[in-house]
């Protein structure tokens, strides 16, 4: 601990100091073409946040939900992980699947929702999901994959297989019934769960001390009898250690672990919100001077494993990147019609196979419409 607690439920575990230097006795000392890659997908993420907005004002997306200041908890999160381990995300976690090798170009398909989306177009921009790399759809009520990521964990117990399942949440997912539900059976049947909760400090434009009486959140696990590790989320190496901590102890059979990663949303709630009408410009600086790129990147430096001309052609690979795959997918068309039909039964019923042959017959609108 680099704070003044020794509660791990109050204190702030930390590995990378302000100045680029790290915490010997918690620097979990990975492995260089780890932090490289760590690196790359932090800025990859970054990247895309700003062409998806941009793609947004332009009235190319209807929707996009940006992670930036709060990449260090999904990257670090993807890489203390295994690709068989299954993610039940919230709304800033989608950057794990591309981590796990999901096309980018597919992964883009879905703000779009259009022939490339494997969604087929029907879950609201910014909702990625992928079977290939076992991470759930959600929706966007608050709080109803938590349950999920505890049922699952059950059900892989009961298997006798060793899968790890993490759930997400936000703090203000930390108030609501499933919340308690998902915590009190994830005990209670010891399940191979990690839950994480992105402490952003804001539940749209709801602060958290309004919304909690908790002096933090991660004390709420003590409640449920459950290990609570509070860590610093713009600190990718705090985040990975700690997720890597408590999957172990899941996989090991010791059963859930609730983290509270303590990070900020720099950008909107999402491409529909004006955070300017409910919060500073003072406390939005206060926390971009903490930005967990830049603050990894200090590390790095210090360790002689990036200078400018090495971030600028991590860059330019990534722009073009980027740039390829938004071609790829920009233009595509909408899913077929007849896809409406698809994944509700094994066998189409004959009523609905004639409702799809009668659609298949009428003529497509017209582009634009």
């Amino acid at each position: 601990m680099s704070d003044a607690s020794d509660d791990p439920l109050l204190g702030l575990r930390h590995v990378i100091r302000d100045d680029g230097s790290a915490d010997p006795d918690t620097d979990p000392f990975l492995p260089e073409e780890t932090l490289l890659a760590m690196y790359r997908e932090l800025l990859k993420i970054r990247r895309i946040d700003v062409r998806m907005l941009g793609k947004q004002r332009q009235g190319k997306v209807g929707f996009f939900g940006t992670i930036t200041g709060q990449e260090a908890t999904p990257i670090g999160t993807a890489f203390a992980t295994r690709q068989s381990d299954w993610v039940f995300p919230a709304l800033r976690e989608s950057a794990i699947m591309i981590c796990r090798g999901f096309p980018l170009s597919t992964w883009l398909a879905q703000a779009y929702g259009n022939s490339a989306d494997v969604l087929k177009g029907r879950q609201m921009p910014s909702h990625m999901s992928g079977r290939a790399v076992n991470q759930v759809a959600w929706s966007s009520c608050i709080g109803p994959q938590i349950p999920q990521a505890v049922g699952a964990a059950f059900a892989a117990r009961q298997r006798g297989d060793d899968t790890v399942m993490v759930g997400f949440m936000g703090d203000g997912a930390t108030s609501q019934p499933d919340f308690h539900s998902a915590m009190t059976f994830a005990k209670r049947w010891n399940a191979p769960v990690v839950l994480i909760c992105q402490n952003n400090h804001w539940s749209i434009s709801v602060p958290t001390e309004k919304q909690t009486a908790s002096k933090t959140i991660a004390v709420k696990a003590r409640a449920y009898g459950m290990p609570g590790i509070r860590v610093d989320g713009n600190d990718v190496l705090a985040v990975y250690a700690a997720v890597d901590e408590a999957v172990r102890r899941a996989r090991e059979g010791g059963g859930p672990t609730f983290i509270e990663s303590v990070t900020y949303r720099i950008g909107p709630h999402s491409s529909s919100d004006d955070p300017t009408r409910y919060r500073s410009a003072e406390e939005v600086e206060s926390w971009a001077a903490k930005d967990p790129i830049e603050r990894f990147e200090r590390y790095l430096r210090k360790a002689e494993l990036i200078d400018d001309a090495k971030r600028a052609a991590i860059l330019d690979e990534l722009e073009a990147e980027i740039a390829a795959a938004i071609d790829a997918v920009e233009d595509l068309g909408p899913p077929p019609r007849e896809s409406l039909f698809e994944d509700v039964y094994e066998a189409l019923p004959p009523n609905l196979a004639e409702q799809r042959d009668a659609l298949r017959a009428l003529p497509e609108a017209p582009k634009g419409h």
